[in-house]
């Protein structure tokens, strides 16, 4: 096989793997890099490079579990939901009882995303965060307390800490919560810098009007919020966030820092990834950004954090749906350096 040894891989690679694996075989403490998973897929029985993007997936995936065969069994998504005061404002199509129903019909395992976590044999959790009691109206006011702060941030924080305690690998973070989609566009405002057009966009299908209001309200919970932000980022934060997204940031900041690859859903839960990021620098290291959503401000908010998603699909339902659809990529990247065989094993 000798002629295959030029097309598939060089030397150096073969070399560096062999290390790599020498290293880790005699126990020494390393740290994986970007170029030590690549000289292993360079390595594999298959041309360079010839998986695409899979390949720079699987490169991700290795470096934020620190393992050459990373795990993407068991897997869990949690749910948080929670209720805004600011629906009272005129923000959405729907009342905030329509947040109880959907976590009702979630319990009832008839849910987008019980349906699709099943289908992908993902553990689901829910976590009331706030529903019938949830935020104060952001559009008159600070949206909680710094109390309210630390007991969302520490509910998500927990349930990552749970899920991590039996043996997940891979976290998933999803929310319902009627008028999120107004919190989430003052905190890509806020700290993505993305504009007041991009940052506002329809959520469960507001009409014009309801449009031009919630631009309204986000653009004013903005300017009282920005001022406070290099002094107190915690109070700016809480001025304008819903529980649920709060939870969230506690959440991938926890994962983050017991080693968890975050599968990042879409424009709600990436405004939690940005208070994580805020609060909690580093965290996004350990993301992976599923998709980008239909909702304008999404992209902004993900070249910030400095993603790139897997899937553009035109998709905004939240509740974890688009990482879910994009999580067998994941398992498609993980078997793909765990499953390959290694050109030496062949006698190239």
């Amino acid at each position: 096989m000798t002629g295959l040894h030029g097309e598939f891989a060089g030397e150096d690679a073969h070399g560096s793997v062999f290390d790599l694996h020498a290293r880790r075989a005699a126990g020494a403490r390393m740290k994986i890099a970007e170029a030590d998973v690549w000289a292993h897929l360079d390595a594999l029985a298959k041309p360079p490079r010839s998986l695409g993007r899979l390949e720079a997936l699987a490169v991700r995936l290795a470096v934020i579990q620190q393992r050459l065969d990373p795990q993407t069994h068991p897997r869990r998504i949690v749910l948080f939901a929670g209720d805004h005061g600011v629906v009272a404002q005129g923000v959405t199509a729907w009342p905030s009882a329509v947040t109880r129903m959907m976590v009702d019909t979630i319990r009832t395992g008839r849910a987008s995303s019980t349906a699709l976590a099943a289908a992908q044999r993902c553990d689901l959790a829910l976590v009331d965060v706030g529903v019938g009691t949830g935020t104060a109206d952001l559009a008159i006011g600070p949206a909680m307390t710094a109390a309210d702060f630390d007991r969302a941030w520490a509910a998500g924080a927990e349930a990552a800490r749970a899920a991590m305690a039996e043996g997940c690998r891979v976290l998933i973070a999803g929310e319902m919560g009627i008028g999120n989609t107004t919190p989430a566009a003052c905190l890509t405002m806020l700290l993505a810098d993305v504009p007041l057009d991009h940052a506002v966009g329809r959520g469960a299908g507001a009409d014009d009007k309801m449009l031009a209001t919630k631009r309204r309200v986000v653009a004013a919970a903005v300017d009282r919020a920005r001022p406070l932000l290099a002094d107190d980022p915690r109070a700016a934060i809480a001025a304008v966030a819903g529980f649920e997204i709060l939870a969230m940031a506690g959440f991938f900041a926890a994962g983050a820092a017991g080693g968890a690859a975050l599968l990042l859903d879409g424009y709600v839960a990436t405004a939690g990834a940005l208070i994580a990021e805020r609060l909690a620098p580093g965290t996004a290291r350990s993301m992976i950004a599923a998709h980008r959503s239909a909702e304008p401000g999404h992209g902004g908010a993900l070249a910030a954090l400095g993603l790139e998603p897997l899937l553009d699909w035109d998709m905004r339902l939240g509740e974890g749906t688009g990482a879910l659809v994009a999580l067998p990529l994941l398992d498609s990247a993980a078997a793909l350096l765990a499953g390959v065989a290694l050109l030496s094993e062949l006698g190239a």
